[in-house]
């Protein structure tokens, strides 16, 4: 098994390469070990008398069994290896990293209003609105988002969530036909939004307005609206969709534009589905959600299989020198 520190796992290639080394200086060590056990035979060697003694054939042949005299010496090599290799301290990181953000929540007031059916949009300004605020939705992967919709009066659609796929089934069930009421009260519509959001803890806290007219019914100013969204710490971002192409069709900007003014955030004009996109995306980068990433290192060492199996080489090789291995030869 891998884990024992006596499998051969620990002296594989791969294995040794796949280290990360505390003290690599000890490895440059290693060729050094063999020559100087080399040197060491050959001093000791050169400094023995010897006795030339004529050796029949059948000696010459068995005679292999003289350099069983040099096992113990190659157990030692190996073992001061080893104790070499456990010095340079193999080691494994193990990074975990950990995402913690705080979400932006989102509220997005839609106007569903009859005049949101014009084709100088098309297919609609409606369905152009629909489509991109699902392409925002996609964008968002933190943040809480909630939906209104209103046209003479304000319908809570879906509160403040993170669950997107049901977020977007609302999106496509929205049509004229969910609120009686004729008109455009983008006061009360925003009121809503402030209500969906002025308890929540979070530190950014933004409303995206969609309409194409001024406000026409409800009982709540757009200007009151507004400036109880500052007190409240919430950015409204005001979008005007819709061409003055045809003249039963002109837009009126002007609650959306104080409306944005008041609560510090932006007002938009689109006139297509395209300008409509642009501006999602440039709200989506001015609203980018702040990522903080911490990193966890776990450190794990695995000098000690290494000591384990030098230790255990080195009491062979002593064990071997008590034996006949050690006196081969040397009488």
């Amino acid at each position: 098994m891998e884990n024992d520190w006596f499998s051969t796992y620990w002296i594989n290639y791969q294995t040794l390469m796949s280290f990360d080394w505390a003290s690599p200086f000890y490895l440059y060590c290693l060729p050094v070990v063999p020559l100087l056990f080399l040197l060491r035979n050959w001093l000791i060697g050169a400094g023995t008398q010897k006795l030339n003694v004529s050796f029949s054939a059948s000696d010459l042949e068995s005679s292999w069994v003289s350099y069983l005299r040099f096992v113990p010496g190659i157990l030692l090599v190996f073992s001061i290896m080893l104790i070499l290799v456990a010095l340079a301290r193999p080691q494994r990181y193990i990074t975990e990293a950990e995402d913690v953000s705080e979400g932006i929540d989102i509220m997005l007031a839609i106007d569903i209003s009859e005049s949101m059916e014009s084709k100088d949009i098309p297919p609609s300004r409606l369905v152009a609105a629909k489509r991109v605020a699902k392409k925002f939705i996609e964008g968002r992967h933190y943040d809480r988002i909630g939906l209104v919709v209103f046209s003479g009066e304000p319908f809570s659609l879906c509160p403040l969530t993170t669950d997107y796929e049901v977020l977007n089934e609302y999106i496509d069930d929205m049509a004229p036909e969910m609120i009686k009421t004729s008109g455009t009260a983008v006061g009360n519509a925003l009121g809503m939004c402030i209500n969906r959001m002025r308890e929540v803890a979070s530190k950014s806290k933004v409303a995206i307005l969609i309409s194409d007219g001024d406000n026409t019914a409800g009982n709540l100013d757009p200007v009151t609206a507004a400036k109880l969204a500052k007190a409240f710490g919430i950015k409204v971002y005001t979008i005007v969709v819709g061409t003055d192409q045809k003249a039963g069709e002109k837009v009126d900007e002007t609650s959306l534009r104080k409306i944005a003014n008041i609560s510090e955030g932006v007002f938009f004009r689109a006139t297509d589905e395209k300008s409509l996109l642009a501006i999602f995306k440039s709200i989506d980068r001015l609203e980018k959600v702040k990522i903080k990433q911490n990193r966890f290192r776990n450190v794990q060492d695995y000098y000690h299989n290494y000591l384990r199996l030098a230790i255990l080489l080195l009491l062979i090789s002593f064990a071997a020198k008590n034996t006949f291995l050690g006196n081969i030869l040397e009488d």
